[in-house]
């Protein structure tokens, strides 16, 4: 009898524990389902604006005819290699026009509105200009958009389709929408959480498909060159120096093969720019986007797998959860969107890691902020720690809007918290010259003597070079060992 007794009592637990668990289940889902919707505006390609703040009869840009690349959606660094598109034609975006029509004392209040929408003054509009990029969306892209009503910048969510014309900034941001001049912010909402209103105008495109949609944010170094690729002869690549037009443009093989560099040890910020330096895109293999600071402990497929332009690697990071917050969604990369092939075990939709990322609608385009150093719960590794490199790469991080400083302190980091993702930690031995690109020995255990054959310094990582990144491979192959 008393064994009787035990038994129902257990099943009686069991029953309660999964009913608390089906309970607490419910509850979230319930929660996810009452979060509200973004309503983002269908914009199409080639459709006049109702409310633009230039007519675009003025031939400010033209949108061209392009097939949206398939893609399972979310959110993409700035700097992604073959994110964006070029083209042979020069004149995609007249931006010396736009400059014109924005300091004519005519358009003094319109200059005024557009200025305010992007937090500069009009005083710094040529300068401005002049460090922005023409480039083709290769993916629906979504944004902030701005008609031009009764004086006002009125923004609104919108949904740009493939083939837009569009001018980036340093971090690889959206910034103006060539053809009427409509300045562009970026999106703040859940791309997991949209609702696409077309309408007689800007009807639903062929191609469109709602998990595909990438909305962008920013590289967490301004970059030098960015890497597109051709949208009428994707074999053919081309590098753009930033704040030109298409006349100093120099032309790749996509289909070149580059190796995979050995990323277990680094920061997740140096693995995306080591990556982006080789002409391949970093995803994350877990929920939301890492701090830059998370450490590596794998890619997949793994070191000197050889892949074409813009394919992607996956990441793993120790801990593998955002930094300062929570996110529920995945930041999967498209399957053969951003670049030419495709995302090595992954799958799903992008949720905005708000609580890594500050608030877009502090972020000045005028005053780039610094990478990313939010710190991470999880500890480092034993293992080897990244070799710095003479060189930089491709940029990675968070630019995104909200009050920052200059760029980083190349001195060490606390031996309290993973390193930021621009210098190595100071536990680790510096290379010598002859090797760069091999890894140190992993940091004595905390209590007892180094080895006699490698004595620990005490001096730190000399600091990286300040040259501006770039985000582009070399032209003539792969280049594997490049880093943030």
């Amino acid at each position: 009898m008393a064994f009787r007794v035990f038994v129902h009592r257990s099943e009686l637990a069991v029953i309660r524990r999964i009913a608390v668990l089906l309970v607490f289940v419910l509850a979230l889902s319930g929660c996810d389902r009452n979060t509200p919707l973004s309503v983002v505006k269908a914009v199409a390609a080639g459709v006049p604006s109702l409310a633009p703040f230039f007519d675009e009869n003025q031939g400010l840009g033209r949108d061209a005819q392009v097939r949206a690349q398939t893609a399972h959606g979310g959110l993409q660094r700035g700097d992604t290699p073959g994110l964006y598109g070029g083209s042979k034609q020069p004149t995609i975006c007249d931006v010396a026009r736009l400059k014109e029509s924005l300091t004519d004392p005519a358009n003094e209040r319109k200059a005024q509105a557009w200025a305010a929408a992007l937090s500069l003054t009009t005083a710094e509009i040529p300068d401005y200009l002049g460090r922005l990029t023409p480039v083709l969306l290769r993916h629906d892209t979504l944004v902030k958009n701005h008609d031009y009503k009764k004086g006002n910048a009125v923004p609104f969510n919108a949904l740009l389709q493939t083939g837009i014309a569009i001018l980036v900034d340093e971090r690889g941001l959206p910034a103006v929408k060539c053809s009427c001049g409509n300045p562009l912010r970026p999106f703040e909402g859940d791309t997991t959480r949209i609702k696409v209103e077309f309408d007689d105008r800007n009807e639903e495109w062929k191609g469109y498909e709602k998990s595909s949609v990438v909305a962008v944010r920013p590289a967490t170094r301004e970059v030098e060159e960015l890497a597109l690729v051709d949208v009428h002869e994707p074999a053919r690549g081309v590098n753009r120096p930033v704040g030109t037009t298409g006349e100093d443009d120099t032309a790749f093989d996509t289909r070149e093969r580059r190796a995979v560099p050995d990323l277990a040890g680094t920061t997740f910020g140096q693995a995306s720019r080591r990556l982006a330096g080789t002409g391949l895109a970093a995803a994350f293999a877990g929920g939301g986007l890492p701090p830059d600071n998370a450490r590596v402990t794998a890619s997949d497929p793994p070191a000197g797998t050889e892949l074409r332009f813009g394919e992607y690697v996956t990441l793993s990071v120790a801990g593998g959860a955002t930094s300062g917050g929570s996110s529920s969604g995945t930041s999967t990369p498209p399957q053969s969107g951003s670049g030419t092939g495709s995302a090595p075990g992954s799958s799903g939709s992008t949720r905005d890691p708000s609580g890594s990322t500050p608030s877009t609608s502090s972020w000045s385009p005028s005053s780039p902020s610094s990478s990313s150093t939010s710190s991470s719960s999880t500890s480092p590794p034993s293992g080897s720690a990244p070799p710095p490199s003479s060189s930089g790469s491709g940029s990675s991080g968070p630019s995104s809007p909200g009050p920052t400083s200059g760029p980083p302190s190349s001195g060490p980091p606390s031996s309290a918290a993973p390193p930021s993702s621009d210098p190595p930690p100071s536990s680790a031995k510096p290379p010598t010259p002859k090797d760069p690109t091999s890894s140190s020995p992993p940091p004595p255990t905390a209590g007892s003597p180094p080895p006699a054959s490698a004595p620990v310094t005490s001096s730190a990582p000399p600091p990286e070079t300040s040259r501006p990144a770039t985000s582009v491979p070399s032209t003539g192959g792969p280049t594997a060992s490049t880093t943030a």
